[in-house]
C-alpha cells in the first residue's frame, strides 16, 4: 500500500498533466477558430466585391431592383421588379449594340478578380477576351487604383495580350511593344485598323474571284494574303499578287501591295522584251494612279486576254 503523501503527488502529477494537454487542445482550437474568422472574413470581402463588379455602373431603375432582390430594399411586388430588370437589360443590350457598331470591338466576357485590397489602394487582375471581325484576342492585366481625397489614380501592370490567329507575323512586333508600354488604348485604335484594312482585302479578294473565276486562284481562302493570276491557255505563267498589312512598333498601319511574277525561264529567252519583264514596277504606278482595286482588276484584265472573262 503506497503511503498517503505518494498518491496525492501522483494524483496532482496527473491534474497537471490533464490541465497541459487540455491547454494545448485550447490553444490548437483557438488558432483553428482564427483561421476559420479570417477565412470568413475574406470570404465576405470577396462577395462584396464580386457585387461591386456586378453593380458597379448600374443606376436608377436598374440599381433599385438589384437593391431590391438582394434584400436591401422594400417595396414593390416581384413582377415590377423583373420587369424593371428586363427594360433595363434592353437598353444595355441597345448601347452595347450601338458601342459595337462604333468602334468595332465586341467583347464576349470580363472576369475581374480582386487580388488586393487596403486602406486606399485596390489591385484586380482583369481577363477581357473579345472580337474585331474575324481577329480574336484576350487581354489580361492588373489594374492598380490608390485614392487620395477626392482623386484616385489608376494604372496597368503585367499587361498580356493573346491573338487568336496564325497569320499575324505582322502583329507580333507591335503586340510586344503594347506589353512593354501599357498602353491599352492604342492596342484597341491599331486593332480596329488593322482589321479593316484585312477586312478590305477580305472583300476585294473575294469580289475578284466571284468574277474572274478562271483566272483568279486564291490558294489560302480570301483572307490570306495572296491572289494567283493564271490563264488556262498560258500553262506555267503565273502572276502572283501579295497584300499585307503591315503594323509598325508604334501602332501604324500601312497595306503592302507588290506583284510578282512567276514565267518559265524558256519563255522569258524566247521573249526577253515582252512587258511581264517590267510588270511589278508598272503595276506599282497603277496602284499609285487608280488605287488597290482598280490597278488589280487592271492585270486581271491584262491575265485573262478578254474584257469578257
Amino acid at each position: 500500500m503506497k503511503p498517503a503523501g505518494e498518491s496525492v503527488s501522483v494524483s496532482f502529477r496527473m491534474e497537471e498533466k490533464m490541465s497541459e494537454e487540455n491547454s494545448e487542445e485550447v490553444r490548437l482550437l483557438e488558432a483553428q477558430i482564427e483561421r476559420l474568422q479570417a477565412e470568413v472574413t475574406a470570404l465576405q470581402h470577396q462577395q462584396q466585391d464580386n457585387h461591386k463588379d456586378i453593380t458597379f455602373h448600374l443606376r436608377g431603375q436598374m440599381q433599385d431592383a438589384m437593391s431590391y432582390m438582394c434584400g436591401q430594399r422594400q417595396g414593390g411586388g416581384k413582377e415590377m421588379v423583373l420587369s424593371r430588370l428586363k427594360e433595363k437589360v434592353e437598353e444595355l443590350e441597345e448601347d452595347l449594340k450601338r458601342q459595337t457598331q462604333m468602334n468595332g470591338i465586341s467583347v464576349d466576357s470580363c472576369i475581374t478578380k480582386t487580388l488586393q485590397r487596403s486602406g486606399s489602394e485596390l489591385v484586380q487582375q482583369l481577363c477581357v477576351s473579345g472580337h474585331c471581325s474575324k481577329l480574336v484576342f484576350q487581354v489580361e492585366f492588373q489594374l492598380s487604383e490608390v485614392k487620395e481625397g477626392q482623386r484616385s489614380e489608376r494604372t496597368i501592370t503585367d499587361l498580356n495580350v493573346v491573338m487568336d490567329a496564325s497569320d499575324l507575323h505582322n502583329f507580333s512586333s507591335f503586340l510586344s511593344g503594347v506589353e512593354e508600354s501599357k498602353d491599352l488604348l492604342l492596342f484597341f485604335r491599331t486593332l480596329r485598323t488593322f482589321s479593316d484594312r484585312c477586312d478590305d482585302r477580305f472583300r476585294t479578294f473575294q469580289h475578284f474571284q466571284e468574277k474572274y473565276p478562271s483566272v483568279v486562284c486564291l490558294p489560302g481562302g480570301c483572307r490570306s494574303e495572296v491572289m494567283t493570276l493564271n490563264h488556262p491557255e498560258l500553262p506555267g505563267c503565273v502572276l502572283v499578287i501579295h497584300w499585307s498589312v503591315e503594323v509598325s512598333k508604334e501602332g501604324g498601319v500601312t497595306p503592302k501591295i507588290d506583284l510578282v511574277t512567276k514565267i518559265p525561264e524558256r519563255a522569258l529567252q524566247l521573249f526577253p522584251s515582252q512587258p511581264l519583264v517590267g510588270a511589278a514596277e508598272a503595276f506599282q504606278s497603277l496602284l499609285r494612279i487608280l488605287g488597290p482595286e482598280a490597278a488589280i482588276e487592271s492585270v486581271i484584265m491584262a491575265v485573262s486576254l478578254s474584257q469578257d472573262t
